[in-house]
């Protein structure tokens, strides 16, 4: 199953956050998000795994309360129900990778 960039919708999350849901099906997601600075992913969990890869930028990242500044290259692995979120410090982007896929980003 091919999923070409152009034909893919970008959801405005807030004025300061985007994202493109990339491949996927029920077992697996990508999602390409996109954040200016100063953009807050607030705390949260959920049931589904993740990997969040910084393509660029600079993030503050919380993973059940271990803070850490992630720059590009940098990924953290988000086990099930861990509560996390972030902090854009500089205009970036992030490849977010779920197991399995986020019904709700659909």
């Amino acid at each position: 199953m091919f999923f070409v960039d152009k034909d893919i919708s970008t959801d405005i999350i807030d004025e300061r956050t985007k994202r493109k849901v990339l491949a996927h099906d029920d077992e697996m997601m990508a999602c390409h998000l996109y954040f200016k600075t100063g953009s807050i992913g607030r705390k949260h969990s959920h049931s589904n795994t993740q990997i969040c890869y910084i393509i660029k930028g600079r993030f503050e990242f919380d993973l059940e309360g271990d803070t850490r500044v992630l720059t590009s290259g940098d990924s953290v692995y988000i086990p099930s129900d861990a509560e996390h979120g972030l902090v854009c410090l500089e205009e970036g982007e992030v490849l977010d990778v779920f197991t399995p896929e986020r019904k709700d980003f659909l």
